[in-house]
């Protein structure tokens, strides 16, 4: 009985060494804290995926969103990066890309037909020469001029198509003791959406691109000059609120003003629904959109927004040991059932069909909008590198506050990118 018993001990630890030997863990790294609107999605997606693959755990890692980049690059540096990990696309995945730590996912995604899930303007800024390194998460998101639609009737405006049309509508506003923009500055990424729509009307999307990339352009070109000198311009006629530099959006300093009806028009991402929405339902009934208007002469084809059509993509690590378990888990993350608990949040899911849950009419345009762009630049504070999105921030903050003219900070950004990249 003793000898009966040794080996039964024996056996089940065998049995227990064998399970652990099998079990597989795939790390994910993300920044959807407990209060985050996109949590619940994953918390379900990570339980279905597991409940369908016994044996295979999801370790879900929250980063708080001014850590995540940091301690991503990291680890990134230290080779010690997850198999699963969060980005915006852009500039700093691509330094990822070309230093081989990401896997491209472009033929796992053809055979086993996730590609057909995703608007193809979704995968965007996750596609580098030919390969496609992440897909789209939580949101389709678009940056557009939200405007009180019964202060504009009331007054006989029309909505302004180009820049030309907006200064003669403010100037009908301010005739009227309102303020044309709305803007809490103190943030300084909003104030950066008027100068990077500005940029792109100007000079056309590859502005940007060939200064970021180092491939033929600056960032003290003439269209960033040109933007700064047009954002000073608006400055001086007036658009915006007294003190906006130090308002803060956080607190919804700039919302009040449009809620209150002394302020007519607000720069902000297309979340800006669900905000007001939550702030002040009985406002909404007013509130409607319009893209950013045309520059005369300009480059920059006018459906062209700034934004994301995917907000935050996974992308699955080269040194992954288990890719065809991650692309299953990318599967949950983007179906049916997660699109749902999306639009539950007041996202507006980037897969495909993700739009036909959508009841909301703003929400349904905003999609419709972002769906027909030309070209969804990605915010550059989230494209750029952490070192020179705090520059663009900084000097475009100066630049709406009158401390640096706009070619010092365009000269300031470039000097900067040249020192970044050892130029």
């Amino acid at each position: 009985m003793k000898k009966l018993g040794i080996f039964a001990i024996v056996m089940a630890l065998c049995l227990t060494f064998s399970a652990a030997a099998f079990a597989q863990t795939l790390e994910a790294w993300h920044i959807y804290v407990a209060n985050h609107q996109t949590r619940p999605t994953l918390d379900n997606a990570i339980a279905r995926f597991e409940a369908a693959n016994p044996g295979v755990k999801i370790e879900s890692v929250p980063i708080i969103n001014d850590e995540y980049k940091t301690k991503l690059m990291i680890a990134m540096g230290a080779g010690d990066e997850p198999d699963i990990f969060l980005s915006w696309g852009g500039g700093p995945l691509l330094e990822y890309v070309r230093a081989g730590k990401v896997w491209d996912m472009t033929e796992a995604l053809n055979e086993t037909g996730l590609i057909d899930n995703f608007m193809d303007v979704s995968l965007g800024p996750v596609k580098f020469d030919g390969g496609i390194y992440g897909v789209p998460l939580n949101n389709v998101v678009g940056a557009a001029i939200f405007y009180r639609t019964d202060i504009f009737e009331r007054l006989g405006l029309e909505v302004p198509t180009t820049m030309e049309e907006l200064y003669e509508v403010a100037e009908v506003l301010k005739a009227n003791n309102i303020y044309p923009f709305t803007l809490a500055n103190f943030n300084r990424w909003t104030g950066s959406m008027f100068f990077m729509y500005l940029v792109d009307r100007i000079g056309g999307p590859e502005t940007f691109e060939n200064a970021a990339n180092r491939t033929g352009g600056a960032f003290n070109d003439e269209p960033f000059v040109r933007a700064g000198e047009m954002i000073q311009e608006m400055v001086q006629a007036g658009f915006f609120p007294p003190g906006f530099n130090s308002m803060n959006e956080d607190y919804g300093q700039s919302r009040t003003l449009l809620y209150t009806g002394q302020a007519a028009m607000y720069l902000m991402g297309s979340w800006a629904t669900a905000t007001i929405t939550t702030e002040n339902p009985d406002v909404l009934q007013y509130i409607d959109f319009f893209p950013f208007p045309a520059v005369e002469g300009g480059k920059g084809d006018p459906s062209n927004m700034i934004g994301t059509p995917g907000n935050n993509y996974f992308s699955i690590s080269s040194k992954c040991e288990n890719k065809d378990l991650a692309i299953e888990f990318l599967k949950y993350m983007t179906d049916k059932e997660s699109a749902q608990l999306l639009v539950q949040a007041n996202a507006i899911p980037p897969f495909v069909g993700g739009s036909e849950l959508l009841t909301n009419p703003l929400m349904i345009k905003l999609f419709e909008t972002v769906q027909a762009a030309n070209n969804v630049q990605l915010w550059y504070d989230q494209y750029l590198p952490p070192e020179l999105a705090q520059v663009h921030l900084d000097t475009t903050q100066a630049i709406f506050g009158g401390t640096m003219t706009p070619q010092e900070a365009a000269d300031r950004m470039e000097e900067a990118a040249r020192r970044f990249y050892n130029e």
